[in-house]
């Protein structure tokens, strides 16, 4: 019987999936070729346990992209976010680990490049196969574009595909495009009918947050600022107020959430 691994991954979050897809190829490539994986998204809470109750049900259970977790049952972690151990104790938890198969720095911009980059160094991975995923996760997740126009036109496959994870609404589709992300180049992922479909109608809602956006933002001293709370606004591409104003450094905005 296939070894079974449990990945778990910051969901809704384009390095999160993409660190899944890098460890998926690694593992396979490098570890076991017969594994079978299973992939849990998982998302910051402002209250109680970040890690339910039998969360770590495989041989291999593994945290990418997300906070550490003390347990015994996991085995593989790792991060590059300053917030990544909830408290002292789980600091000096993973500083005592010794399997070697748990990997933590945070002078990253995303997690995806530092896996890639140890997987490498540690365990002979080749990542060129990947090279374009890794590229734009470090671009996207270290907001590290040539440009505010770059992120907010989204006209290249990476920004397209990394507006579907964020926005799209189906719970499943992150770990669905795990895999493809995994064997796939970005093009053909983002002509995938899971993301293409999804992509058309969220764009149309990303040109109306613009068009809300440009109504409603002041500037003010390199300052932007807005208030969106009588508009339905879940959520918005959060470069839109330097893309409108481009010599602002900061944006400051309320908006209003089901949440």
């Amino acid at each position: 019987m296939a070894k079974k691994v449990r990945v778990c991954f910051h969901d809704r979050c384009f390095d999160g999936t993409s660190s899944a897809a890098v460890f998926t190829r690694f593992y396979r490539e490098c570890v076991d070729a017969q594994a079978g994986f299973a992939y849990t998204g998982l998302t910051h809470k402002p209250a109680g346990s970040l890690f339910d109750d039998g969360l770590f049900d495989a041989e291999e259970n593994v945290i990418v992209d997300f906070k550490y977790s003390p347990s015994p049952k996991l085995t593989w972690w790792f991060d590059h976010h300053q917030s990544a151990f909830l408290t002292p104790e789980d600091a000096e938890h993973f500083r005592r680990d010794s399997s070697g198969h748990k990997f933590y720095d945070p002078h990253y911009k995303s997690c995806t490049k530092f896996l890639a980059t140890v997987a490498g160094e540690k365990f002979g991975f080749r990542a060129e196969p990947l090279a374009e995923l890794i590229r734009w996760a470090d671009i996207i997740d270290g907001a590290q574009y040539d440009s505010p126009e770059a992120a907010v036109k989204m006209n290249v496959p990476a920004t397209q595909i990394a507006l579907v994870i964020e926005a799209s609404k189906d719970e499943l589709l992150t770990t669905k495009l795990i895999p493809e992300l995994a064997a796939k180049p970005l093009a053909e992922v983002a002509q995938l009918p899971l993301v293409a479909a999804h992509f058309r109608e969220l764009y149309r809602r990303h040109e109306n947050s613009m068009d809300i956006l440009r109504k409603k933002v002041e500037a003010d001293r390199g300052v932007v600022f807005f208030d969106v709370t009588d508009h339905p606004l879940e959520g918005y591409n959060k470069f839109i107020p330097y893309y409108l104003y481009p010599d602002c450094f900061y944006s400051v905005g309320v908006s209003r959430s089901t949440q």
